[in-house]
């Protein structure tokens, strides 16, 4: 009973000596756990501060995903809206209506580029020359050709143009009724072809010192207007002195000429040079030659004009859509009481009324003369054709 006493006191007592270093283990142990749940934490937190401050809250996201949706849901409203009311407009007015053909096809010839673009082999041919060098005699054949299908300008050429020779300088008249010295315009080199004024008829306005020379100064009939008739209406009517003048189509120049005796008027001549040198004629006498096609616009600036005059070369057969653009781009070339004298115009009788006449009176002009003559009677030689002649001279409004 001892031993067993014994041997259980000294189990009792080495487990009581043993005691103490097992209980210090457990604690170091509960330390470092309770240091790594810490540092754990720490780290835990730090890396939720990292993601709240660099990322929104869940809740926050979900917040801008929905204004954003209400945004968008807001834009397609505004779209259904505007959609609606658009097709609102669309069923309660008509379409406009679309531009007329012919101011289409009007468009088509008169722009530059179309109209060189539709002439390639004609343009390749004038543009085919030596630079720098004198430039090809080619005015008839391929320059007013050109100019005749509204290819205007021409393109400039790095070449120097033929002239008339220098001698011809002093030949040149004083007085533009005077004979025209034949060495002032270049004549063309083909054989058969005028090269000399006296070759080509009078009737083409080059024989200026007689049948020119009596141009508007005596009247044969109603429908001719005189410069002095045209001065007298002109001071009657309130429409103020002549000073400058445009005349469309004016051949060589005789009514500027007439005009500049008669008024001291300064009138510029649109001409071309369709089978005779007209321009260089017109220059010769004096006056101041545009050379230019009647589908370009007037060069000149609006309301400047104290009369503008459309000579023979406007007739029916200008295409109707073009004659209507010529009429309305004279009313801006004309002054407050400017004339325009229509001189001579040429037509079938039925469309006198119905198409021309009618073109004349949407201007809202004052009419001051107004004259409609047979053309076989006049001409003698148009037998049986149906044609007449308008003579008209209206006043601009002055406001």
């Amino acid at each position: 009973m001892r031993k067993t006493g014994v041997t259980s006191a000294g189990t009792a007592a080495g487990a009581g000596a043993g005691r103490p270093c097992g209980g210090g283990l457990s604690v170091r142990l509960n330390v470092l756990l309770l240091l790594s749940v810490v540092a754990t934490n720490l780290v835990s937190l730090y890396h939720l501060s990292l993601r709240a401050a660099t990322a929104p809250p869940l809740l926050q996201q979900q917040q801008h995903q929905q204004q954003d949706e209400v945004a968008l849901i807001r834009q397609l409203d505004a779209i259904r809206a505007g959609v609606s009311q658009l097709s609102h407009l669309r069923s309660s007015s008509p379409p406009p209506p679309p531009p007329p053909p012919e101011l289409l096809l009007y468009s088509r010839l008169a722009p530059v580029a179309s109209a060189c673009s539709a002439h390639p082999d004609l343009l390749h041919r004038y543009m085919s020359y030596t630079p720098f060098s004198p430039c090809p005699d080619d005015a008839l054949s391929l320059a007013e050709p050109l100019l005749l299908r509204g290819c205007h300008p021409l393109p400039r050429r790095r070449c120097f143009s033929p002239t008339a020779p220098a001698s011809a300088s002093k030949l040149l008249p004083t007085d533009p009724f005077s004979p025209l010295p034949d060495a002032a315009v270049r004549w063309p080199k083909v054989d058969g072809k005028c090269k000399s004024f006296s070759c080509l008829p009078p009737s083409l306005g080059f024989d200026v010192a007689r049948t020119e020379a009596a141009r508007f100064l005596r009247a044969r009939d109603a429908l001719d207007l005189t410069a002095p008739q045209l001065l007298r209406l002109a001071s009657l009517s309130r429409a103020g002195p002549i000073r400058l003048g445009l005349d469309v189509g004016g051949g060589t120049g005789t009514l500027a000429a007439r005009l500049k005796r008669l008024a001291n008027a300064t009138v510029v001549t649109t001409t071309m040079d369709l089978g005779a040198p007209y321009s260089e004629a017109a220059a010769a006498r004096g006056v101041v030659p545009l050379h230019a096609p009647l589908q370009q616009r007037f060069p000149v600036g609006d309301g400047t004009m104290d009369v503008v005059r459309a000579g023979h070369a406007v007739n029916r057969w200008i295409p109707v859509a073009a004659l209507e653009f010529l009429w309305y781009d004279a009313d801006r070339a004309l002054r407050p009481g400017g004339l325009l004298w229509v001189d001579h115009f040429w037509c079938r009788r039925s469309d006198l009324e119905g198409v021309y006449a009618a073109m004349l009176r949407r201007l809202g002009y004052k009419t001051i003369k107004w004259a409609v003559g047979d053309k076989s009677v006049a001409a003698a030689g148009n037998r049986g054709k149906d044609e007449v002649y308008l003579t008209a001279l209206l006043q601009k409004p002055f406001s």
